[in-house]
């Protein structure tokens, strides 16, 4: 009898028209190979952070080479200076 816990993405999305990443992780409890139990962690990336006044390029470096390349593929220029030009025109 071995319990092993095995995390995967088992999800990975692109919504919306700034092109955010979501990402769901699920974690699963295995016993002999049969699955005692499951749960699901969720986290969302956008093309692009502010420091201060400042865009910056989102670090992705922690995700997996499979989210990186996803990300880089639609993270284009024209996305970020969407994305950016809307968040400004929501903060007063």
């Amino acid at each position: 009898m071995a319990l092993t816990k095995v995390i995967t993405e088992d999800k990975i999305e692109v919504v919306g028209d700034h092109k955010h990443v979501q990402v769901r992780t699920k974690t699963s409890v295995m016993e002999d190979g049969v699955e005692l139990s499951s749960g699901f962690h969720r986290h969302v990336l956008q093309c692009s952070t502010k420091s201060g006044d400042t865009w910056g390029d989102t670090d992705i470096s922690g995700e997996s080479t499979e989210v990186q390349a996803i990300c880089n593929a639609v993270w284009t220029d024209a996305v970020k200076t969407a994305y950016q030009t809307a968040m400004d025109a929501q903060t007063p």
